[in-house]
């Protein structure tokens, strides 16, 4: 699989309107390395301890974007570097990454994430509940964080007009909030398997890993085994 093809495919693909996140998560610094000599600049992981490997490994053009599930004691160690968290969940999360973001003088952006997927195992809030969030005396405190935008995930499931729904969904609840909240740019929606029925339904950020880099590596048994 040829990476470099792969990021010019998709870059033309997109166009300037829709931004390109390489989800690189489980992929060697070498391969991040070919991504970046094609043009990408934008990465996505899911664990901050590898995330900050990487940052400290690769260029520091690249744009770092959290977009797994955010432990708040460990804010502390991308807060020096990370671009965008595309997953947040509470505004108990938003204080820490606030907190940590002063620290470093700097300001952190975020997305809120929504639940829109009919799974359990998919996480996010109600658009009640980052309403709520939005309209916080807390919230509104905050100096050194920024919301942006909404991320969503949809069901992993064959059927593309439920997948299809669920985008229109988000794009609605998007379109709504900004009449109240104008700084919110980024509608953060759809992955490999997705990506172009979210860009139909308003997406102007997509989550690509592994139509970019190929399937994660299975880990190998021991030998002897």
């Amino acid at each position: 699989m040829n990476i470099s093809e792969n990021i010019q495919k998709y870059k033309e693909e997109l166009g300037t309107e829709v931004s390109l996140v390489a989800i690189s998560k489980t992929k060697p610094i070498s391969e991040i390395s070919e991504a970046y000599k094609a043009g990408q600049r934008i990465f996505g992981e899911n664990k901050i301890q590898e995330m900050t490997t990487k940052w400290e490994a690769l260029p520091k053009d690249i744009e770092w974007h959290m977009v797994g599930n955010v432990q708040r004691n460990k804010v502390k160690y991308m807060a020096s570097y990370v671009n965008l968290v595309h997953t947040v969940d509470s505004l108990k999360l938003l204080k820490e990454i606030n907190k940590e973001a002063r620290k470093n003088e700097r300001s952190i952006s975020c997305l809120l994430q929504i639940k829109i997927a009919e799974e359990d195992s998919k996480s996010g809030i109600s658009t009640e509940e980052a309403k709520g969030i939005l309209n916080s005396e807390e919230f509104l405190k905050m100096q050194n964080v920024k919301v942006v935008g909404l991320m969503g995930m949809a069901t992993f499931t064959e059927d593309m007009e439920q997948v299809r729904k669920e985008f229109q969904a988000l794009n609605s609840v998007f379109k709504e909030f900004k009449i109240n909240y104008p700084q919110l740019k980024i509608l953060s929606m759809g992955m490999s398997g997705d990506y172009k029925i979210a860009v139909d339904c308003g997406s102007n950020m997509v989550r690509i890993g592994s139509a970019i880099f190929g399937g994660r590596e299975a880990p190998q048994p021991p030998k002897g085994e």
